[in-house]
């Protein structure tokens, strides 16, 4: 007969079930329900050898195995079987010892050293080397309980979940779901997979799909990246994911934040919503927006809803936005293009116009605008405009040139209908320079030197330095050179003057103060980061719906 150490034997399930189960997440909790169904008899169908103690085990019948064959019980459609088993009629109540197996169906099994079952509430208590067999998974522990009306299973002293013999997890506690083939696991999961390794402080797994959903700080290591979030979802097998609360994608050559992130391993595409950045540290550049779609296989991103870029320096920022903002290629090749009430800040120097083009590799970012066309049929051009401290700068287009070493601004270039416009220092009329193109050059990315060529035109309100107005002088000539301190002009050159005349201020009629071509946009003048969003069209974010497990 099979020999037993029952020198302490104390019933799990009689004597600390109730304890145990009223503290394991409501698992084991048996409703009324329950308790008035009707109650089945445990049946012993085979036993080699048959006694009873009643001095040492009041109420217990002793079974146990002879030869190969096992202690064999049943139970309303499960099978029990065991080297040797104690059974409490009365009770109906089983104890069994050395090589348990309870078999439910074909598709659930445990295995185990001990097993307690209960009868009358279908609970069973399971010690040593547990194994929960189901037919896409196995669970490891050394003790677990499992309820057969609520079809869950738990454990609270670390476990093993393998998959298919390819994702394992562990945790701290789990609980099984047969009719949901779903585990909850919680405190210090750890999911590994051939492909990437996930830890998290609770994760629901669903069996038939390899689907993971994450509550908590969560970290998932890729070959390529690393993830965060405190809320997300991951297929194992189709490699595809969603991040929610926190949530942030690193790669080697960018990161991604976002309230909300979808990621598709397979394709290497990301896309995001609401409060988004993504920091470029090779480049140097902050992307922010509220939706982004990240391409890295042919290195390109789109950005919207108060889209900017963040072009970083060793001595300022130059910031640009647009309706839309995409960028593609890889570094120092990189092509950038803000579409749409285009905008740039970089200091005391801010840019409006209706799209902006930047292409790393030759440092040219070009101010552009489009032909509007009004209801009556009408076509009006509002021009590329730029504001440097109190001037104002317009022109058909507006080109920078940036310094590749350190990506300053190097020089300026405006093609076509220049007009330079300056308030007078005592707001007396207007500083106006014109002519057909002009060039500039940055010290210390800022403009310093201003060249107009050709036709050019001005109205200057001459002083001296007591700041007392002279007179207004009003000439053409065929170039003008502009020299600027930090706030205004400081001085300025007419070359090859044509005609020209200083007026005293009596004199000069205020309808001949004007030259033509002349708008003064200064409602519109952009301070600060804020205005680069005055114009944008009202948007709401998208709101972001919880994930179902």
């Amino acid at each position: 007969m099979f020999q037993l150490d029952l020198t302490e034997k104390k019933p799990y399930l009689d004597k600390s079930l109730k304890k145990k189960f009223t503290s394991l997440i409501l698992l084991f909790f048996l409703s009324v329900a329950i308790y008035c169904q009707k109650k089945t008899i445990i049946t012993i169908e085979k036993a080699d050898f048959f006694e009873k103690n009643e001095k040492k085990f009041p109420g217990a019948s002793i079974l146990s195995k002879g030869g190969k064959s096992r202690v064999t019980i049943s139970h309303d459609g499960a099978i029990l079987k065991c080297d040797e088993a104690f059974f409490y009629e009365k009770k109906n109540f089983i104890e069994a010892y050395g090589n348990v197996s309870l078999n439910q169906g074909d598709t659930l099994s445990l295995n185990s050293n001990y097993l307690e079952y209960n009868g009358d509430n279908k609970l069973a208590f399971a010690k040593g080397d547990v194994v929960l067999n189901e037919i896409e998974s196995k669970l490891f522990t050394q003790s677990l309980f499992f309820d057969r009306n609520l079809q869950q299973a738990y454990y609270d002293k670390n476990g093993l979940m393998i998959r298919n013999g390819v994702d394992s997890i562990k945790s701290k506690t789990g609980t099984y779901f047969a009719n949901k083939k779903r585990y909850d696991f919680k405190i210090n999961v750890n999911l590994k997979s051939p492909k990437y390794i996930i830890d998290s402080e609770e994760l629901n797994y669903l069996v038939e799909d390899g689907k993971s959903f994450f509550y908590g700080p969560t970290y998932i290591k890729t070959n390529e990246s690393n993830i965060y979030c405190e809320i997300g979802f991951y297929n194992t097998e189709s490699d595809i994911g969603h991040f929610i609360k926190n949530s942030k994608i690193d790669f080697e050559e960018y990161t991604i934040y976002g309230d909300s992130i979808f990621f598709n391993k397979n394709d290497n595409y990301a896309s995001a919503v609401n409060n988004i950045k993504i920091i470029d540290t090779i480049n140097k550049t902050i992307t922010t927006g509220h939706q982004a779609e990240i391409f890295r296989d042919i290195d390109s991103m789109y950005v919207k809803q108060e889209a900017l870029v963040a072009y970083h320096t060793k001595t300022d920022t130059t910031y640009v936005h647009g309706e839309v903002i995409s960028i593609v290629g890889k570094e120092g090749k990189q092509i950038m293009n803000a579409f749409y009430n285009g905008k740039i800040l970089s200091g005391n120097l801010s840019g409006k116009c209706d799209s902006i083009h930047f292409d790393q590799s030759s440092g040219i970012a070009k101010l552009l605008n489009l032909e509007k066309k009004q209801e009556n049929n009408l076509r009006t051009i509002k021009r590329p405009i730029l504001w440097n401290n109190k001037n104002q700068i317009t022109g058909d287009s507006i080109y920078f040139k940036f310094n590749l070493k350190d990506n300053t601004i190097d020089s300026l270039f405006v093609f076509n209908n220049v007009f330079i416009i300056e308030k007078d220092s005592l707001e007396l009329g207007f500083n106006q320079i014109k002519g057909k193109n002009l060039m500039g050059n940055f010290v210390d990315s800022k403009l310093k030197e201003v060249d107009i060529i050709k036709n050019a035109e001005s109205i200057y309100f001459l002083r001296n330095s007591e700041n007392e107005l002279i007179g207004i002088d009003k000439s053409k000539s065929a170039k003008i050179k502009i020299l600027l301190d930090e706030q205004s002009i400081e001085s300025f050159t007419k070359m090859n003057q044509i005609d020209g005349k200083v007026y005293p201020e009596e004199k000069f009629d205020t309808n001949q103060r004007i030259l033509k071509g002349f708008y003064f946009r200064e409602d519109e003048i952009i301070k600060e980061i804020s205005d680069l969003f005055r114009d944008d069209k009202k948007f709401k974010k998208i709101k972001i719906k919880q994930l179902q497990n």
